[in-house]
C-alpha cells in the first residue's frame, strides 16, 4: 500500500459489496458500540474516522451525537458510495420515526462528511490541529509497517494539542485458536502486513507517533481472530 494504492475494504479477493457481511462475522455490533463508548462525541467535536470503508462507524457515531460533525475519509469511490447511500437511508429512517412520533424536528442531524483521501495525506484532505477526536477501524491491519506509521503520523497532526486517538482493529493474537482464525484475515489481506500486527506491534507504533497514554482498552474475540480496541491522546 502507497499513496496511489490501497487494499480494498474486504481485502484482496473479494468486491466491496461483500464487505458488510463480512464484517458482521466479526461481532460487529459489539466492538462498534465499544468505540462509540470510548469515542463519547459531544456535541461541538469534530470526529474524523480514517479509512471509514462503507461508512458503518461514521453513521453511529453520527446518531450517537448528531450535533457533531464526524468526516470520513476512505481512497475508495466505490466504498465512499455505499457510505453515502448508507448515511441517506439512516436519515430517512430517523425522519420516519420522527414523523411517527409526531415530533417537530428529525432526529438524524443529517449525514457524515466523504472525503477522498489516503490515510497518510489526512492532514492535508481534513487539516492540521482540526479534530477532536480521530478514529480508524480494521484499517492500519492491511497496511506495510511504513505505512502504518505514516498514518498515525498524519492522525496525531490532524489532532488538536489534547485530542483523542480510538483505534479498533487485529491486535496481538494471544492464542492459539485466536492465531488460527487469524489466517482467514491473512489470506484476505496478506500475511505480511498482517503479522506485525498479530505480534502485538500497534502500541508501539502509536506511542512512536508522539501520543500519549496508549492503553488497549478492549479485547473482542472473533471467528477471525482478536480485535482490540486502543486508546491514546495527543498531548
Amino acid at each position: 500500500m502507497n499513496e496511489r494504492s490501497f487494499t480494498p475494504a474486504a481485502g484482496r479477493f473479494a468486491p466491496v459489496r461483500l464487505y458488510d457481511p463480512v464484517v458482521a462475522l466479526t461481532r460487529e455490533r459489539l466492538w462498534r458500540s465499544l468505540v462509540a463508548m470510548h469515542v463519547a462525541p459531544r456535541p461541538e467535536d469534530v470526529v474524523v474516522d480514517v479509512g471509514c470503508g462503507t461508512g458503518s462507524l461514521a453513521v453511529l457515531l453520527k446518531r450517537v451525537e448528531p450535533r457533531a460533525t464526524v468526516i470520513g475519509v476512505d481512497p475508495d469511490p466505490e466504498a465512499l458510495a455505499v457510505a453515502r447511500r448508507k448515511a441517506a437511508a439512516a436519515v430517512a429512517a430517523g425522519t420516519s420515526a420522527s414523523t411517527s412520533a409526531s415530533t417537530s424536528a428529525s432526529t438524524s442531524g443529517g449525514t457524515p462528511e466523504w472525503r477522498t483521501g489516503m490515510g497518510d495525506d489526512l492532514a492535508a484532505v481534513v487539516g492540521a490541529g482540526t479534530a477532536d477526536t480521530v478514529v480508524s477501524s480494521l484499517v492500519l491491519h492491511q497496511c506495510p509497517v511504513p505505512m502504518k506509521r505514516a498514518v498515525l503520523a498524519a492522525m496525531h497532526e490532524t489532532l488538536r494539542p489534547g485530542g483523542k486517538l480510538v483505534i479498533a482493529d487485529y491486535g496481538k493474537q494471544r492464542t492459539a485458536a485466536m492465531r488460527l482464525a487469524f489466517r482467514f484475515v491473512q489470506l484476505a489481506d496478506g500475511k505480511a502486513d498482517t503479522q506485525p500486527n498479530a505480534d502485538g506491534i500497534l502500541p508501539r507504533l502509536i506511542a512512536a507517533a508522539g501520543f500519549q497514554d496508549v492503553r488497549e482498552s478492549e479485547t473482542v474475540a472473533t471467528v477471525t481472530g482478536s480485535l482490540s480496541l486502543y486508546t491514546a491522546r495527543r498531548p
